[in-house]
């Protein structure tokens, strides 16, 4: 292990030590998962250069550099170290989240670090050490989600280590889907406010959908274009159902009481809004279906919507409530990204309550930019 390898190595250990020893181990599994990936990943160019390297993946790796360019030149995203390197995994995820929430609340548990601050998901590099978090959640009460995450950042903390690296878990997809993930995650890296999970992610996903567009526009090849624009119109489909679907739980358990027959009550009524989500969904799924979606391209929904509980919907709500908002604000800086990023940097600095406030205050603005 070098030498700052092992400063980085006592930090984080020093900050466990302050956060009690119960953390101690998760903390260590974080810093030891990251720096395998680290350790595995090697320059872009390298292995566009090599002969060995499959020619699908040297294509998606020379697509990597054209897109990190343009990243930084054009949508004025941090130009560093992040995703200039590749390294291929064997497993299908780079990490696996979990998420929890009260039986009869979309507000998420949370945690707490050092420098991220309190975040509503924990994640693992072994499936199973999320798992085991998942059920001793389970276990104190709290409706639990498990997901795999193909890509996560460091917030630009390793750009000096190598960056994050782009991962074979996400490498392969097609190519809007491509641009919009590496997108995401650098702007985690341009704008962060600590403990603001739904802020931070909502901004990542509109910098991602809209970076996405512009690519695609100046740089993709029409069938490129056409992929995205089928796959967004299904996105923009299940967005609306899971949407509406939250918003029926969160009106029902405004309702909440001590009561034990209020509780009975509200139980009848949840179940009822999963039971017509199900519902809604297959018949959604029938019209993919009938538009040519195979079962495999279906089997994660599939599985997302057999396992939904007040844990994935808050989730999913974490990365779409706020989305329109921010494309609102894009909008009104004249679709300028460094004065559209400035922006977003200022509501970083207010306070939680006053920033979601002045988002909410964008949303009128911004339905028909989401359509």
């Amino acid at each position: 292990m070098s030498r700052r390898l092992q400063r980085l190595a006592l930090a984080v250990l020093a900050c466990a030590m302050l956060a009690g020893c119960a953390s101690a181990g998760y903390y260590w599994q974080s810093l030891r998962g990251h720096w395998a990936l680290l350790h595995a990943a090697r320059p872009l160019s390298d292995w566009v250069a090599e002969a060995q390297t499959p020619p699908p993946l040297r294509e998606r790796l020379a697509l990597a550099l054209r897109v990190r360019r343009f990243a930084s030149s054009a949508l004025a995203l941090p130009d560093n170290a992040s995703y200039t390197r590749y390294a291929q995994l064997k497993r299908s995820a780079a990490v696996w989240n979990v998420v929890a929430a009260p039986p009869y609340s979309l507000s998420l548990h949370t945690w707490c670090f050092a420098i991220v601050g309190c975040v509503g998901y924990r994640g693992y590099f072994d499936e199973a050490d999320a798992r085991a978090e998942a059920a001793r959640l389970a276990a104190s009460g709290l409706e639990t989600s498990v997901y795999g995450v193909p890509a996560y950042s460091t917030l630009g903390y390793s750009n000096w280590l190598g960056g994050d690296p782009l991962l074979s878990t996400w490498a392969n997809w097609p190519e809007g889907d491509f641009v919009r993930l590496m997108l995401h995650e650098l702007a985690h890296q341009q704008v962060y406010a600590a403990g603001d999970t739904a802020f931070n992610e909502s901004y990542a996903t509109a910098v991602g959908r809209l970076g996405t567009q512009l690519w695609l526009a100046e740089h993709a090849d029409a069938a490129a274009r056409a992929a995205w624009e089928v796959a967004e119109q299904r996105r923009s489909q299940w967005r609306e159902l899971t949407r509406t679907t939250r918003e029926r739980l969160a009106e029902i358990y405004k309702q909440k009481t001590a009561s034990a027959q209020a509780s009975q009550a509200l139980q009848a009524m949840k179940k009822e809004v999963f039971t017509d989500f199900a519902a809604d969904y297959a018949r959604l799924r029938a019209q993919w279906q009938a538009q040519g979606s195979s079962d495999a391209q279906l089997a994660a929904l599939d599985r997302w919507v057999r396992e939904a509980n007040n844990a994935s919907f808050a989730a999913q709500g974490a990365y779409d409530d706020l989305v329109p908002a921010f494309i609102a604000l894009f909008e009104e800086q004249g679709r300028d990204w460094p004065r559209f990023h400035a922006a977003v940097a200022e509501l970083a600095a207010l306070t939680q309550s006053e920033r979601h406030a002045r988002l909410q205050a964008l949303m009128p603005l911004s339905r028909a930019a989401t359509q």
